[in-house]
C-alpha cells in the first residue's frame, strides 16, 4: 500500500480531505450554476449587463479573502478547530438555504448575497484546514497530504464546473434541482466534518483584534518578519496570478483562436484539472515523503517553457469559418489542436509540481501557534495576486489590444523571471532556517 492509499484510509486524514472535497465541490457548483442562469437569463437580471453582473460575482466571492483572511486565522489559532469546521460546515447549510430561495424565487440579489457568504465560508475554512494538516500528518506524511488534497480540490473544482452545468441543462429551467444539489452537497461535508478529530488549541490566550483593516495589517507584518515564510507565500501567490492569468482566458481562447464551441471550453478545463491532480500525486512519488523544494525547480519550468509552448500552437491553428467546432468536431480538426490540448495539460501537471511543495513547506516551517495566520496572510496575498492578474490581463488584452499569444508570452517570461528569483532567494534561506517539522 502506497502513502497515500494509506493516508486515505486513516480517520486523522480521510475526513478532513472529505469536508474540504465537498466543500470545494459545492462552491464550484454553485458558482457554475449563478453564471449559467445569468447568462441564459434564467433569473431576473435587474437590467445590468451581463459581463458586468460575471465580473461582479467574481469580485464579491473574492472580497471576504480580503476583508476577513486575518482574522480567520486568529481564530484558527484561538479556538478547537474540528469544533470551528463543524459550525462552519453548518453555515454553509444556512448559505445553500439562502442560495436556494434565490434561485426558487429567481432573486438576483439574493443569490449574488449567498455568492459571498460562499466566498467568508471558504475564507474562513481555509486556515483551518491547512493549520490541522500539520497537526495530524507526521512530517513524512505533509507531502502527501498536500499532495492528496491539492489533487483533491483540482478534481472537486473539475466536477462541480461539470455537475453544476449539467444540472441546470437537464433540468429545463426548473431551478429545484439545482437547489436539492447544492443543499445535499453541504450536508454530506456537515457529515464529514462530525468525523474530524479534535484537535489542540495552539494560543488560547490569544485576543482576536476584530478590527479587520489593523489585524490584517498585523498578519502581513507578522508573515514578513519570517524571510523564508514570507517568500514561501511569495512563491504560493505567484501560482495564483500565473493560473489566474491563464484559466480566465481559455474561454476567450477557445473561441477566437480555435474557433469552438462552449463545450470545448470545458473539455480544455477538464485536461488542466487532471493536470494539476496527476503533477500532485506524482510530486510526492517523484520528489520522495520528506518536505522539500526539490519539485519546484522542474514545474518552474514548466510553467515557461509550456506557456510557450501553448502559444506556438495557437500560431498553427488554422483559419476557420462558419459554425463553431463542436466537442465531437474538435478530435478531427488536426495536429494543431492536439498541441492545445497537450500543453494545457502539461501546464496542469507543471503546477502540481510546483504549488504541492510549497504548501508543504509553509506548513512545516511556520510556528505553530500562528500557523492559521501565516495561511491567513497567504489568502491574502493570494487574492491580491489574482486581482492583479485579472488587471494586468485586462491592459493587456483591452487597454493595448495585444493578442492573447502574445499575452501567454509575456506571463511566461515573466514567470521564469520570478521563479528564479525565488529559487535564489528560497534556497539560502532553507539552509540557514533551523525549524523543527516536529514543533
Amino acid at each position: 500500500m502506497n502513502n497515500n492509499e494509506h493516508l486515505l484510509g486513516t480517520r486523522r486524514f480521510l475526513p478532513m480531505f472529505l469536508t474540504q472535497f465537498f466543500g470545494a465541490l459545492n462552491d464550484n457548483v454553485y458558482k457554475q450554476a449563478l453564471l449559467l442562469v445569468i447568462t441564459y437569463g434564467l433569473i431576473q437580471q435587474q437590467a445590468l449587463p451581463i459581463s458586468t453582473l460575471n465580473n461582479l460575482a467574481a469580485l464579491l466571492f473574492i472580497l471576504p479573502y480580503f476583508i476577513f483572511s486575518a482574522t480567520a486565522g486568529q481564530i484558527a489559532d484561538k479556538f478547537e478547530r474540528s469544533q470551528l469546521v463543524r459550525g462552519i460546515k453548518v453555515l454553509e447549510i444556512i448559505i445553500m438555504l439562502i442560495g436556494s430561495l434565490g434561485f426558487l424565487t429567481g432573486h438576483l440579489w439574493l443569490l449574488l448575497l449567498a455568492l459571498f457568504m460562499m466566498g467568508t465560508h471558504s475564507t474562513f475554512f481555509g486556515p483551518i484546514k491547512y493549520a490541522i494538516l500539520p497537526e495530524i500528518l507526521k512530517p513524512n506524511e505533509l507531502m502527501s497530504g498536500n499532495a492528496l488534497f491539492q489533487s483533491g480540490t483540482s478534481m472537486a473544482i473539475l466536477f462541480g464546473m461539470i455537475l453544476g452545468g449539467a444540472v441546470i441543462a437537464s433540468s429545463h429551467g426548473d431551478l429545484t434541482w439545482i437547489s436539492l444539489t447544492v443543499l445535499s452537497i453541504a450536508i454530506l461535508g456537515y457529515i464529514s466534518s462530525r468525523f474530524i478529530l479534535k484537535q489542540n488549541v495552539t494560543a488560547s490566550d490569544l485576543k482576536i483584534d476584530w478590527n479587520f483593516f489593523r489585524t490584517s495589517y498585523q498578519t502581513m507584518k507578522y508573515a514578513k518578519s519570517l524571510p523564508l515564510v514570507f517568500t514561501i507565500l511569495l512563491g504560493n501567490s505567484w501560482y495564483w496570478f500565473y493560473g489566474a492569468t491563464y484559466l480566465t482566458q481559455i474561454p476567450q481562447m477557445t473561441q477566437q483562436n480555435l474557433h469552438a464551441s462552449e463545450n470545448v471550453v470545458s473539455l480544455l478545463l477538464t485536461f488542466f484539472s487532471v493536470g494539476v491532480g496527476v503533477g500532485s500525486l506524482l510530486c510526492r512519488r517523484l520528489g520522495g515523503s520528506q518536505v522539500n523544494i526539490k519539485m519546484v525547480p522542474i514545474g518552474a519550468v514548466g510553467l515557461t517553457v509550456f506557456a510557450l509552448y501553448l502559444a506556438a500552437s495557437l500560431s498553427f491553428v488554422p483559419e476557420h469559418t462558419g459554425p463553431l467546432i463542436t466537442l465531437s468536431e474538435v478530435f478531427n480538426q488536426g495536429w494543431s489542436y492536439y498541441h492545445v490540448m497537450i500543453a494545457v495539460t502539461l501546464l496542469g501537471i507543471s503546477g502540481g509540481f510546483y504549488i504541492v511543495p510549497l504548501y508543504a513547506m509553509m506548513q512545516a516551517y511556520s510556528p505553530r501557534s500562528h500557523r492559521a495566520r501565516v495561511v491567513a496572510a497567504n489568502n491574502i496575498l493570494n487574492a491580491v495576486f489574482m486581482v492583479s492578474s485579472a488587471i494586468f490581463s485586462i491592459i493587456i488584452l483591452s487597454v493595448l489590444q495585444i493578442d492573447i499569444k502574445i499575452l501567454f508570452c509575456i506571463t511566461a517570461v515573466l514567470s521564469a523571471i520570478f521563479c528564479i528569483w525565488l529559487l535564489k532567494r528560497i534556497k539560502p534561506l532553507l539552509k540557514t532556517t533551523q525549524v523543527s517539522l516536529e514543533d
